[in-house]
């Protein structure tokens, strides 16, 4: 294979560019139209694809910053925390597409899934699974520290790293939150709500899952401040 002067990677591609993104790869990995059950398989196959490899970067960039943290590292560990967020922020707005296909176009699709289902999503699990040991490590920061949430919140001047960590945890379990019960949307929109999913899952029942938070314990914290400062003003 002859390459330009200008251009010095080796592989498939007319240029370094399509050779190191494996484009000649990548771009196969869609159904074809002469495969299609219907035309919006395109459609519905990019935005998942996506949402996957966007769900992968969040899933190093949460171990990274986990691993941060073991080192006490909480502001190189903090730089990571943008990052992450706005991969799940791309997964929840790509969602938007699929919307343009109407309730009855989904159905021909739906015939060419199988028994696929959101609940295999090697993404999500994976990311599932990166968020919590974020909270355990700060947590044990927090012990270090010797003192609770509210005091935390209360004296963040004072532990402001920490307190910055904390305001990241729980934003990004708030976009995970947002994510999952937007995805919901989109599937009570896409087929109803008295329905079963192609997995058999009752879409009634992804609505009662939507309601977990990954650090209970930061959301909890917001009510003991109000009440704390309650008691504070009674005392003057």
């Amino acid at each position: 294979m002859s390459y330009g002067p200008d251009q010095i990677l080796e592989g498939e591609g007319k240029s370094d560019y399509e050779r190191y993104l494996k484009l000649s790869e990548l771009l196969k990995l869609q159904p074809t139209k002469e495969a299609w059950k219907h035309r919006d398989e395109l459609l519905f196959t990019v935005v998942h694809q996506t949402s996957e490899l966007w769900l992968k970067h969040a899933t190093a960039e949460a171990n990274q910053a986990t691993d941060y943290l073991k080192n006490n590292e909480i502001r190189a560990a903090l730089r990571l925390f943008p990052r992450l967020m706005l991969a799940i922020k791309y997964c929840h707005e790509s969602l938007d597409m699929l919307e343009q296909m109407s309730p009855w176009d989904y159905q021909q699709v739906r015939r060419a899934l199988g028994h696929g289902s959101g609940f295999d999503s090697p993404g999500m699990n994976s990311i599932r699974k990166a968020i919590p040991p974020l909270g355990v490590e700060f947590k044990r920061m927090l012990n270090a520290e010797k003192i609770d949430l509210v005091q935390l919140f209360v004296r963040h001047t004072e532990f402001e790293n920490l307190y910055l960590l904390a305001e990241a945890l729980i934003e990004l379990d708030e976009r995970m939150y947002l994510w999952r019960n937007r995805h919901f949307k989109v599937v009570e929109r896409s087929i109803g709500l008295k329905v079963s999913g192609t997995q058999g899952t009752p879409v009634e029942i992804l609505s009662r899952l939507n309601s977990f938070t990954f650090f209970p314990e930061l959301w909890d914290a917001r009510t003991a401040v109000t009440n704390y400062a309650i008691a504070q003003e009674g005392e003057n």
